[in-house]
């Protein structure tokens, strides 16, 4: 009796695990609506900026056209940007 060599099986990868540590960065895009004062003051109000710092994260999102207001896990930045939706400032979330 005579074997025909079999084809090798593959097993597919159904790895759908993410990283737990992964840090995501949540992002404020520029927009032709919001006062930079009142955007100034949602990131202070929101993140607990300091004055400083949140003037300077506005005038990047003023100039550059977005900024990185805030970074951790992923629940935390679906919050973040679901808060940042409330008071009408558009936001995303990015690794």
């Amino acid at each position: 009796m005579t074997t025909s060599p079999q084809a090798p099986v593959i097993e597919p990868d159904t790895d759908d695990a993410t990283d737990l540590d992964e840090v995501w960065k949540v992002v404020v895009w520029n927009d032709p609506v919001n006062l930079v004062s009142y955007v100034a003051l949602v990131l202070r109000t929101l993140f607990g900026h300091s004055k400083e710092k949140a003037m300077r994260l506005t005038m990047q999102v003023h100039n550059e056209g977005r900024a990185i207001v805030n970074d951790g896990p992923r629940e935390q930045a679906e919050m973040d940007c679901y808060r940042l939706h409330q008071h009408g400032l558009w936001a995303t979330m990015e690794t």
